[in-house]
């Protein structure tokens, strides 16, 4: 398997030079900033009572009736499993656990119908009452929510509950146990972004997010999304990485994926990947996502296609955006199309893509370049999706403010 995909690395390599020289490089690639990607926050909501909402849900029995679910890809056989078509939004641990009866309430009045709830942050914590015993070992456990009690909810009214792990963003697990950890020349832990990463070639920090995920399986969870799924975008050369071997970035997250999918059969898996990615050639980025190959092993691809997190003047599927974050709607479609038609010359399996879309203001950005995003920016994000040919979507917002009136009204 190394052999083959470091093959097919090199092939994708060399047609991208050859492109460069045939069409030329118009375009600024841009890197896109992972720290707006969460902030543990609770914010004040409404209560509502518990009712059905069985809209979008699908009984899958048969592989094949699977991969007609959407034309850009062919999931893995999880005939055991719901299967949705979702429209969901990010809750953060601790809004799962104080908030859940208002966006149970929302999901039955309008076309939200799935939650992307943290397991796992950004910052190592596991937020719920895990029985794993390494997350116990290095006091990573602070528990926001009761798991067995918000999957039991979300199932009652027929909710599909995604479980986010952040995978290789580690600051407690580094910490704790610094032989998992990326290191620096010095042999100190390597900090990038004022945080600590734990090292993707370690196969004990895989174990460890796969014991996660199969205990929230198990406790009711339909689903598990993996983000951070990548090495720092970072300088390599300042990057120890204690348990390497001749495998290149792209090569060892695969692998990983690869592992997730044979330690966890028959479930239904999910990465999140930079949007960028969707747009340059190989490992242009540096952090082991190639969008050919990220998805062997995954049933659905969410790039998180924020439009502030482009360049000024980055170029999408050959149209130049000067301020990405005032076009919502044409960097979405744009990025959606150029990933469809990368997607279409793939052989073999490739994922359903499901995009995480903003719904935040990116106020660092400098006055002129950024625009407040609310009801409107959302709407024309979604239309976006579904003028490129896809059905699903989540939005994606730290504080978990979003924009509810966006989303489309059901009828009970």
């Amino acid at each position: 398997m190394k052999k083959t995909i470091a093959k097919r690395i090199w092939l994708l390599v060399i047609v991208s030079v050859l492109v460069m020289v045939f069409v030329g490089c118009n375009s600024d690639t841009g890197t896109e900033d992972p720290d707006i990607r969460t902030e543990e926050t609770q914010t004040p909501g409404t209560q509502g009572d518990e009712e059905e909402n069985t809209d979008d849900f699908e009984e899958i029995e048969e592989e094949e009736e699977v991969a007609e679910e959407e034309g850009d890809g062919t999931p893995f056989n999880n005939g055991h499993k719901k299967r949705v078509k979702a429209r969901g939004l990010y809750l953060t641990a601790s809004t799962a656990g104080a908030r859940l009866d208002h966006y149970i309430e929302l999901a039955k009045t309008t076309e939200i119908n799935a939650y992307v709830i943290d397991l796992k942050n950004d910052y190592g914590t596991v937020g719920y009452n895990s029985n794993v015993s390494l997350a116990h070992e290095i006091g990573a456990v602070e528990v926001r929510f009761d798991i067995d009690k918000v999957t039991q909810k979300l199932k009652e009214n027929d909710i599909y509950a995604i479980g986010r792990i952040v995978v290789f963003k580690d600051p407690i697990l580094a910490e704790k146990k610094p032989e998992y950890a990326i290191k620096n020349k010095d042999g100190g832990l390597y900090v990038f972004n004022g945080t600590n990463w734990i090292d993707p070639y370690n196969e004990e920090c895989w174990k460890y997010a796969i014991d996660i995920a199969r205990e929230a399986l198990d406790r009711g969870f339909d689903e598990i999304q993996f983000d951070y799924i990548r090495f720092p975008d970072g300088r390599r050369s300042e990057m120890v990485f204690e348990s390497k071997d001749d495998r290149e970035a792209p090569e060892v997250i695969n692998d990983f994926l690869a592992y997730a999918r044979q330690e966890l059969k028959g479930e239904i898996l999910s990465g999140d990947i930079f949007a960028i990615v969707c747009e340059t050639t190989g490992d242009t980025e540096g952090i082991g996502q190639v969008f050919e190959l990220i998805g062997e092993n995954l049933d659905y691809i969410s790039p998180m296609i924020y439009p502030s997190h482009y360049a000024l003047g980055q170029s999408i599927n050959g149209v130049v955006f000067p301020k990405p974050d005032l076009d919502p709607y044409g960097v979405v479609l744009n990025t959606l199309l150029k990933a469809k038609s990368r997607y279409e010359k793939v052989e073999g399996h490739t994922p359903i893509i499901r995009p995480f879309l903003q719904d935040f203001t990116a106020s660092w950005i400098e006055q002129g370049n950024y625009q407040k995003y609310g009801t409107e920016q959302a709407k024309q994000q979604i239309q976006a999706v579904y003028d490129a040919g896809f059905e699903e979507w989540f939005f994606w917002d730290p504080f978990n403010n979003y924009s509810e009136d966006a989303y489309e009204k059901i009828d009970n």
